[in-house]
């Protein structure tokens, strides 16, 4: 299912989208108002997360506009939690409304109570990139033509944000706050998880073929020009 994530901040932004696309989701994102409506209009997305505070188009405009039209699911996002915004956002047709800051677990818990709600289907799936198969659900990687092989949370985590961003360097700074959060994890501890990743994942993890280490930077997942893809269940 698509989930349109229209944030400015281009760090939550970020954070979001690695969250919902971990939770099994494609991702869309859009930073103004504008461009979400755009995004919304050729993409029909199957819900929408949306801030209050765009530029060009504020979000209780985009919401107003959206509900001219149709029901899509929408979230709105905001640091106000004043009675009077959070009802204005409800009386235009908002399905939910959550306050900054949240967990990502809030997040994912609250999209999922919405489209239970609107009579949405959720279909996970498996994300695939080259010949990596990760299942998130059995927390298992396979190699084509290889036993599956169990892997830890942390683990999962870290494969999954790589596999996200196939073909992209990490930064150690990023991969830290996507696996454990902004208050836990350092440099030390980062290496240590991918020299495991990489005794699980590499044919010979001296000489790592996918995880390759970009000194001074961090990290990336070697892989073909191909995106990655969920393979439906």
């Amino acid at each position: 299912m698509k989930i349109l994530v229209v944030e400015d901040d281009l760090a939550l932004s970020d954070v979001i989208a690695f969250t919902l696309r971990r939770a099994g989701f494609e991702i869309l994102t859009a930073y103004d108002g504008l461009a979400a409506l755009a995004s919304w209009e050729t993409n029909r997305p199957g819900l929408v997360v949306l801030d209050l505070n765009l530029p060009k188009l504020d979000g209780l405009e985009v919401c107003r506009r959206i509900r001219t039209v149709e029901k899509t699911p929408i979230i709105m996002l905001s640091v106000r939690s004043g009675d009077e915004i959070v009802v204005k956002g409800l009386e235009l047709g908002a399905d939910d409304y959550i306050v900054k800051p949240f967990s990502p677990s809030q997040l994912v818990a609250r999209i999922r109570a919405v489209l239970r709600r609107a009579g949405i289907i959720e279909t996970p799936g498996i994300l695939a990139v080259a010949d990596l198969t990760l299942e998130r659900a059995r927390n298992e990687i396979q190699r084509t033509g290889q036993q599956p092989i169990r892997l830890t949370q942390l683990e999962v985590r870290l494969l999954e944000a790589l596999m996200l961003n196939a073909g992209q360097v990490l930064s150690s700074d990023q991969l830290i706050t996507l696996v454990w959060g902004a208050e836990g994890g350092d440099r030390t501890m980062l290496k240590q998880l991918v020299y495991r990743l990489r005794t699980k994942i590499e044919p010979n993890p001296s000489h790592p073929t996918y995880i390759e280490t970009v000194p001074s930077i961090g990290y990336t997942l070697i892989a073909p020009r191909e995106q990655p893809h969920r393979v439906e269940q």
